[in-house]
């Protein structure tokens, strides 16, 4: 998984180049509420997927180790040799073609089973839940591509046993599983319209992935593709594109707050079920379609059925100044989340999940200023107070000195500037 971590410089790199391509073609592809909304998704991602990770890994190495066909001898031992030099001579050039082939067909399979995954995320409700995180962005760039769902790896480890159980090695399934994910970074863009010499054939492209975010009716399912579109041609979900895309999800978010956004469908879920009075219907709120609402509960404040093309993105209109401090502290929010994330491994468990704690706190509040929530105001100064006293407490410990430094001088900046605000950005009444 590391894989993915060190990637991250490269997205933020491509997110600025497409942002000054964007610029220069004179394209609205980006929105700032909308873009820190969506790396506020990711960050909470891949801050609670230290420990989700876990689970996914856990869980594949057991199965491996016990259910695997090898272990009850009735199949070969998978070659998890690196296939580029014969390991035998360092530095040597040369390619193992045995080690090749047996990596292409694990990249093969755990493309396969990403497919299924994500086919059944878009038709049982409850994987729909945390898959829908990635789908609620009412744009497409490429800051869209890390808006991830920090629940999904909860329930998407059982659709890689089947991997387990025929014996790939879980190093292997970790490696070509982050390297489908980061192929899926680039291919969320607006600005390459169809890629040549016959890749839109057999790849997952711009092109093909903007349907799969349409909610126009007739893109609606189709693509799961993760690198590969053969999937989809060969499965019968393959849809090309053909008229504009709208994108968002048919039943709008309406928030830029990354913690909703992780939930919301979760509540939806767990308030029909409980509402519900046939144990049936129960369980299809659950396990069955997205789209499956009980017939006692039609009319009782049933969500949208349908998404009118013509309809006005979600987009609050908050002070200039409120928005420049906002995006400030998500910035360092961000930083600070970063140095978790690297640091991760030499840290304890108590420690990261007190920063998880601390930034989705953080990310939540820009969230809500960025919506022009009334009580955000309030709810950003007992935050800073918060930090302050906190890292107050940990100027005394030598090896948190910075570190506690840093915070209680970035909180203290930020509260005078939270107060120098002009009355007018301060005083919120949009939304209630």
């Amino acid at each position: 998984m590391a894989i993915i971590e060190a990637s991250i410089p490269l997205f933020f790199l491509l997110i600025v180049v497409e942002l000054v391509i964007a610029r220069r073609r004179q394209s609205a592809v980006y929105r700032l509420n909308d873009s820190i909304s969506d790396l506020s998704c990711g960050i909470l991602s891949q801050l609670l997927g230290v420990f989700t990770k876990l689970l996914v890994l856990g869980a594949y190495v057991w199965f491996a180790r016990h259910l695997s066909l090898q272990s009850f001898g009735v199949a070969p031992a998978w070659i998890d040799r690196v296939p580029f030099g014969d390991g035998s001579m360092p530095g040597r050039l040369g390619i193992d073609w045995a080690a090749w082939g047996v990596w292409t067909v694990a990249f093969l399979l755990v493309d396969l089973a990403y497919y299924v995954l994500h086919r059944y995320s878009h038709t049982i409700h409850v994987l729909w839940a945390g898959h829908v995180v990635h789908h609620s962005s009412e744009e497409y760039n490429l800051t869209v591509a890390l808006r991830q769902s920090a629940l999904h790896g909860v329930f998407s480890w059982v659709f890689f046993i089947p991997l387990a159980v025929i014996g790939l090695p879980w190093t292997m399934f970790a490696a070509c599983y982050a390297l489908n994910l980061v192929y899926q970074f680039w291919i969320q863009t607006r600005e390459i319209d169809r890629m040549p010499w016959g890749m839109e054939w057999w790849l997952n492209t711009p092109s093909h992935h903007r349907v799969h975010h349409g909610v126009n009716p007739q893109y609606h399912d189709r693509n799961y593709a993760g690198a590969l579109i053969i999937w989809d041609r060969m499965f019968g979900t393959f849809e090309p594109e053909v008229e504009p895309v709208v994108y968002g999800i048919t039943t709008p978010l309406e928030s830029w707050n990354p913690v909703w956004a992780n939930v919301h469908v979760f509540a939806d879920i767990m308030r029909d079920a409980w509402r519900t009075r046939h144990w049936r219907d129960k369980w299809r709120v659950v396990f069955g379609h997205p789209g499956f609402r009980p017939t006692d509960l039609v009319g009782a404040g049933a969500p949208k059925t349908s998404w009118p093309v013509n309809a006005p993105q979600f987009d609050p209109v908050v002070p200039r100044q409120l928005q420049y401090y906002a995006a400030a502290q998500f910035f360092l929010i961000l930083i600070a989340a970063y140095l978790t994330l690297v640091n991760a491994g030499t840290m304890a468990s108590h420690e990261i999940a007190t920063m998880l704690f601390v930034v989705t706190l953080g990310l939540a509040n820009v969230g809500s200023l960025f919506e022009g929530r009334s009580w955000a105001i309030g709810i950003e100064f007992a935050r800073l107070a918060t930090i302050a006293v906190a890292a107050s407490a940990f100027i005394a410990r030598a090896e948190y000195r910075v570190t506690a430094l840093l915070a209680l001088g970035a909180s203290l900046a930020s509260a005078v500037w939270l107060v120098r605000l002009p009355r007018g950005a301060r005083t919120l009444s949009q939304h209630r």
